[in-house]
């Protein structure tokens, strides 16, 4: 793992102890973009050396990125 992929995995693990929103602390501290971010944490979660490395945050990303997230609604609701 590089050091900006255990920079990031350790964000994740603390990022909930930050005053402020998580969006301005990845800009702050990892100097990158959110979605960057989400990108490469998505593909961190999917590794074995990063599970072997941060079993318990990796299991955590994996169970909450297997929810199926809900399905957006189009239109206007039936009221009749």
């Amino acid at each position: 793992m590089t050091d900006l992929e255990h920079l990031i995995m350790k964000f994740e693990d603390r990022w909930w102890r930050l005053a402020g929103s998580k969006e301005s602390a990845i800009c702050d501290e990892l100097d990158m973009s959110p979605t960057r971010y989400y990108q490469l944490l998505q593909q961190l979660a999917q590794r074995e050396d990063v599970l072997a490395t941060y079993p318990v945050q990796t299991k955590r990303l994996r169970r909450r990125m297997s929810r199926t997230p809900a399905r957006p609604r189009v239109g206007t609701p039936n009221l009749d």
